[in-house]
C-alpha cells in the first residue's frame, strides 16, 4: 500500500528514512525502490470495519471529573504543590485504545496545564500523526507526576509513589489496549526495574495485564535524532499489540 504524500512528509520531518529492503542492504545489489518500515506503517483509517478488541466505553463523566478534581487539590508532595502553577492531569480521549505515559510536566506544561506541549510535544504529535492518530481524539497522554518538579529534576521515588494512585486510576478508567512508556522514568516506575531503556526496548512487556512498549522520550530524540527510526519501530510494535490476546 502506498503511503500518502502527507504521511511521507511527516516521516521525513521526523527524520525517519524509508529504508531499502534488507536483501539489497545485505547483498549489495542495486537499490530497490524504497521500502517502508513494516511494509506499511500507516494505521488503518477509522471505521474500516476492522474488529475492535474492546468496546469504546468512556469512564463515567462524573467519576472522571472527580478524579481530575482530586489531582488538582492534591498536596501530598508539599514541595511540588507549593511550586506548581497547576496540576497536569493529562490530555486526550478517556476511552482511548492507546495510553502514552511520560515523566513529569515541564515549565510550559505547568503553565498550560497540558502534557507534551513544547518541542518534544511537537515531535510526539508528528509521531502520532504518522500513525494516523491525534492527541485529542485517539490517545490519552499522562505523566508519572502530575506536578512539575523544580528545575525539571527527575521525580523522587516518594513523589512517584504518592502520585502513582492517580495514574493507576486513570489506567483502570481508560482500560487502554496498549501503554507506551516514553523514556526511562515511566519505564522504570511502571515495570519496577532499573534496566536501561535501550535494553527494555524491542519487546513487549506487561503492566496489570496490559501490553506495554518502552521507547525513547521525545526530548531524547531531539538530542539524538538517529534514534528516531528505532522509536518508529517501537510505535509499530505498540500498534501490533492492539487487540492482541497476550503480550510476547
Amino acid at each position: 500500500m502506498e503511503l500518502s504524500q502527507r504521511k511521507r512528509r511527516i516521516l521525513a520531518d521526523m527524520g525517519i528514512p524509508l529504508w531499502r529492503a534488507r536483501h539489497a542492504r545485505e547483498t549489495g545489489t542495486s537499490p530497490e525502490p524504497a521500502a517502508e518500515p513494516m511494509a506499511d506503517p500507516v494505521a488503518p483509517e477509522p471505521h474500516t470495519g476492522e474488529p475492535v478488541a474492546k468496546p469504546v466505553v468512556a469512564p463515567s463523566a462524573t467519576d472522571w471529573q472527580a478524579l481530575r478534581d482530586e489531582v488538582a487539590a492534591c498536596t501530598a508532595c508539599g514541595e511540588l504543590a507549593a511550586s506548581r502553577r497547576q496540576t497536569v492531569f493529562g490530555v486526550g480521549d478517556p476511552a482511548a485504545r492507546w495510553l502514552f505515559v511520560g515523566e513529569a510536566p515541564g515549565a510550559e506544561e505547568d503553565r498550560r496545564g497540558e502534557p507534551f506541549v513544547g518541542r518534544a510535544g511537537q515531535l510526539l504529535d508528528n509521531m502520532l500523526g504518522a500513525l494516523g492518530l491525534d492527541r485529542q481524539t485517539d490517545v490519552f497522554i499522562a505523566n508519572i507526576l502530575k506536578c512539575r518538579p523544580p528545575n525539571n529534576r527527575d521525580p523522587k521515588p516518594d513523589e512517584a509513589l504518592a502520585c502513582r494512585g492517580f495514574l493507576d486510576r486513570q489506567i483502570e478508567a481508560i482500560a487502554p489496549e496498549v501503554i507506551v512508556a516514553l523514556g526511562r522514568v515511566p519505564a522504570h516506575n511502571l515495570l519496577g526495574t532499573d534496566t536501561p531503556v535501550g535494553r527494555l526496548r524491542g519487546r513487549t512487556h506487561e503492566y496489570r495485564g496490559i501490553p506495554l512498549v518502552v521507547t525513547w522520550h521525545p526530548a531524547y530524540l531531539l538530542r539524538s535524532p538517529r534514534e528516531k527510526a528505532g522509536a518508529w519501530e517501537d510505535l509499530l510494535r505498540a500498534r501490533d499489540c492492539l487487540g492482541a490476546a497476550t503480550p510476547e
